[in-house]
């Protein structure tokens, strides 16, 4: 018995590191807290903690309990379940987007101050002609940027 105790604890030694989970939940939160505008203090303040304890919690290096996700998902106006959306023991792997690819430089993109900012003010353009216009400059622009790509390779 008390090896196998001993085995135990040397295997949780190995495990270094963030649990997938926790560094998960942690990319929602910060996810959220950057859609909604909020800053790391004010999310902390609101919850009696430091803006250093959100940095940690958004990390992943420590862990959520309980009680503290249900008041996050209070103030953040989401549903507990948001916490866990998309998790499937992968890291940055959506549901479809396993492979690789588009889905990686999307998931870089939802992780960007700038992706975050983009999506928020994309999302309160309520005229769909207005939202199509801004899709079509943003694809005549990253279509330009490939264009310099694939002539600098040449």
């Amino acid at each position: 018995m008390a090896d196998d105790k001993k085995k135990r604890n040397a295997q949780k030694k190995k495990q270094s590191g963030p649990h997938p989970i926790d560094v998960h939940v942690g990319n929602r939160v910060r996810l959220r807290r950057l859609m909604l505008g909020m800053s790391q203090e004010t999310l902390g303040k609101a919850l009696g903690l430091t803006f250093q304890q959100i940095q940690k919690y958004e990390k992943g290096s420590n862990r959520i309990g309980a009680s503290r996700i249900f008041k996050l998902s209070e103030l953040l106006e989401v549903p507990i379940q948001y916490f866990y959306d998309d998790y499937d023991g992968v890291i940055g792997a959506a549901p479809g987007m396993a492979e690789g690819g588009a889905g990686d430089s999307f998931m870089e993109l939802l992780n960007s101050p700038e992706g975050i900012q983009l999506c928020r003010y994309f999302s309160e353009i309520s005229d769909p002609k207005v939202r199509k216009r801004v899709l079509e400059l943003v694809r005549s622009i990253a279509e330009g940027e490939r264009d310099k790509e694939k002539a600098a390779a040449s």
